[in-house]
């Protein structure tokens, strides 16, 4: 490992360390924020945000995507287009995972988003991804915070802007009740493509090297 890799390591687990420590939020206080190892690369190809662990999937296997039915279902997703999970980072916009009264997933609120939003941040200026790809709209939303964008999911989906000196892609959320209700597994596969399309820019660009 050189001396930049080494300190890239060493930052990130500072910010790991940190992100445990935290108790801003009282409502998750008993929750422990997943952001460690099982994350991804830290120098990857794409990063992408999502929205917030979810009860049986990354809060339980400490592992984002991996455990249920949105992790199967962004296996598929990163397989149809030849990426490894050991290629991306992923992380959420809530680091801890949000819970309804009766113990089922919830969605974060704007305070916890907030409470979050300094992780988010000084994880994409560490990771330093070429590609951040927001997987649905509250992920989409919080990254304004970050650096201001007028990207909405329905008018945006699948394309690719400049944004924070990278390329964003706003994608639907890999959920089943999104591929349900929303956005079928079938075009999700399409919008995926777009993932794809942007790899290839960048890989062109730097001359088929990336970090």
């Amino acid at each position: 490992m050189d001396k930049a890799s080494s300190k890239k390591s060493k930052e990130f687990s500072g910010l790991v360390k940190a992100a445990a420590a935290c108790t801003v939020c009282e409502s998750m206080c008993g929750r422990s924020a997943v952001l460690g190892p099982l994350n991804g690369n830290i120098a990857p190809k794409v990063m992408f945000i999502a929205e917030a662990p979810g009860r049986q999937g990354a809060d339980r296997t400490r592992r984002p995507f991996y455990g249920d039915k949105s992790g199967d279902h962004f296996q598929r997703l990163l397989d149809s287009i030849g990426l490894t999970r050991d290629e991306v980072f992923i992380t959420n916009t809530v680091l801890c995972s949000p819970r309804s009264e009766t113990g089922a997933n919830r969605k974060p609120t704007k305070t916890e988003i907030k409470n979050c939003s300094g992780f988010l941040r000084e994880t994409i200026a560490l990771i330093d991804p070429p590609i951040v790809v927001s997987l649905g709209s509250v992920a989409l939303e919080a990254l304004k915070s970050i650096e201001y964008h007028q990207l909405s999911l329905k008018e945006n989906v699948a394309s690719r802007r400049k944004w924070h000196g990278r390329m964003l892609i706003p994608l639907y959320h890999p959920s089943p009740q999104v591929l349900a209700a929303v956005r079928r597994a079938d075009e999700q596969l399409v919008d995926f493509k777009a993932v794809e399309r942007a790899l290839a820019a960048v890989a062109k660009a730097t001359g088929g090297r990336q970090s």
